[in-house]
């Protein structure tokens, strides 16, 4: 088994700023790939950042150059930066992974339970 636990959601003004951070623990063997993803109210979940293995990060358009990612692997832990946020930013982000689990030859995607991130105009 294997757990993603988030922390650093919250309520930030415009122009402010929040860290995220999720560690991964249980059955793991390798972490292929961490992130964030966001669901707002009403729309499908979308993709924030992806950091893999070998520090190849991904964003989506909306974020680049506000949100940094960033990851340590011998702690199997991810951290989104999130900086000038705006009121479009507000939505629950989950943290992801990509994993191999001991004794399995296949990749597993895992999720983390959400972190509420809102931002007041």
């Amino acid at each position: 088994q294997v757990q993603l636990v988030e922390s650093g959601g919250g309520l930030v003004q415009t122009g402010g700023s929040l860290r995220l951070s999720c560690v991964a623990s249980g059955n793991i063997l390798t972490v292929e790939r961490m992130g964030w993803y966001r669901q707002a109210p009403g729309k499908q979940r979308e993709l924030v950042a992806t950091c893999t293995s070998v520090g190849t990060t991904t964003y989506a358009d909306s974020v680049k150059g506000r949100f940094t990612i960033s990851r340590d692997n011998a702690k199997i832990t991810v951290v989104l930066q999130m900086n000038s946020l705006k009121p479009e930013d507000t939505a629950v982000y989950y943290c992801h992974a990509l994993i191999q689990n001991t004794g399995i030859s296949n990749y597993r995607t895992y999720w983390g339970q959400g972190t509420q991130v809102t931002v007041s105009s």
